[in-house]
């Protein structure tokens, strides 16, 4: 099953650059399908894949800040192609 999830990472401290910097890295060298824009990155795979990958890069990236948030939305479609047709 594919999937597509947008996720927003929001560390809640002064020093919030190298933890953004480092989940996206992380995202991008996973070997998914990555799109990142201003507010958020959106990630495209396998339900199976995509899951393992965030449940381990979720989990080191908040070991790396005091506190933080992070709002993720899964669509259970991969949306990477999708462009507006208006």
């Amino acid at each position: 099953m594919k999937i597509s999830v947008e996720l927003t990472l929001t560390p809640i401290q002064d020093d919030y650059e190298p933890s953004i910097i480092h989940f996206i890295k992380q995202m991008r060298e996973s070997g998914l399908t990555v799109l990142e824009n201003p507010l958020s990155t959106q990630v495209y795979g396998d339900y199976d894949q995509v899951m393992k990958v965030l449940t381990t890069e979720i989990k080191e990236v908040f070991e790396m800040m005091d506190k933080g948030l992070l709002y993720m939305k899964i669509v259970k479609s991969d949306r990477s192609d999708y462009e507006p047709h208006f």
